[in-house]
């Protein structure tokens, strides 16, 4: 338990970590930054529910107001913007890496992770993101998900680092990995 909640924690400081990375912003208001990717590892390392509970434990730090988002940005502010819908679909995004990777049945949990972050990190992701993007600038839903496309092949780039980084991990110590212990008789590290 105690062991789950030190997870939990540092997978939150992790994303809030990524945010530091320099983002390039576009020019309808969403950031490119490395922090979607946190939620991807998120949840291909710790599982469904636990990395849900770290993109919470994230959201609820950016909601109090700590500036963890790209650009320095926190408070209840950044739910009405453009990145509304993206910060939020971090939980859900999580959530479903990481059912992804708990069920589906392949060996290697490179692919599985992979797999998982294109589902639950870009495919949910971005389904929470151009619905937030066409709420707040008022555009139909086409459009925001045609602005939304452009962030693919930087996404897909994610998640395939996401993926060789659990394969890392499930050859080094693969009892870090949060689904493991359910799924170590189909693992081949």
């Amino acid at each position: 338990m105690e062991r789950n909640i030190a997870q939990i924690a540092l997978f939150a400081a992790m994303v809030a970590a990524l945010g530091v990375v320099p983002p390039i912003t576009l020019g309808f208001g969403v950031p490119i930054s490395a922090q979607s990717m946190g939620a991807m590892l998120a949840g291909a390392v710790l599982g469904a529910r636990a990395g849900a509970a770290a993109m919470g434990l994230f959201l609820l730090l950016v909601a109090l107001g700590l500036p963890l988002l790209s650009g320095g940005r926190g408070g209840l502010g950044v739910f009405v913007s453009p990145t509304a819908g993206f910060a939020l679909g971090f939980l859900p995004a999580a959530f479903v890496t990481g059912l992804v990777v708990e069920h589906i049945r392949l060996r290697s949990a490179g692919l599985r992770a992979a797999l998982g972050a294109v589902i639950g990190g870009i495919a949910v992701l971005y389904v929470f993101g151009a619905t937030g993007l066409s709420m707040v600038a008022d555009k139909p839903l086409s459009e925001a998900f045609m602005l939304a496309a452009v962030f693919i092949p930087g996404d897909l780039l994610k998640a395939a680092v996401t993926g060789m980084l659990v394969q890392a991990v499930a050859r080094i110590r693969p009892q870090t990995l949060g689904w493991y212990r359910v799924n170590a008789g189909s693992l081949r590290p």
